[in-house]
């Protein structure tokens, strides 16, 4: 896996997933750059931590699809984080 994977010092509790989103596309299909105004909120994310339910689906360096406005986001040591709840993760990607 190519995504620079390090852990916080973080832990969720329950059944949340402390989740790092992936930067969206600058440029366009076309070949047009994107202010990041533009861009839209990112939906896809690297999974970093996950709580202690024995419910959660999703493993530590799991690339996910999670719901567009979902989660609480927060800042670590300059890198974003979100923290939501598993049940918001719509889906693995596994390509």
């Amino acid at each position: 896996m190519s995504e620079n994977l390090v852990t916080p010092p973080i832990q969720p509790l329950g059944s949340r997933v402390l989740v790092r989103p992936l930067d969206q596309e600058a440029r366009t299909a076309s070949g047009i750059l994107l202010p990041e105004t533009a861009k839209e909120k990112p939906q896809t994310g690297l999974v970093v931590a996950v709580g202690d339910d024995d419910e959660i689906k999703v493993q530590v360096g799991d690339k996910v699809i999670f719901a567009k406005y979902s989660g609480t986001e927060f800042r670590h040591d300059g890198t974003e984080y979100l923290i939501m709840e598993a049940s918001d993760i719509l889906a693995k990607i596994t390509a």
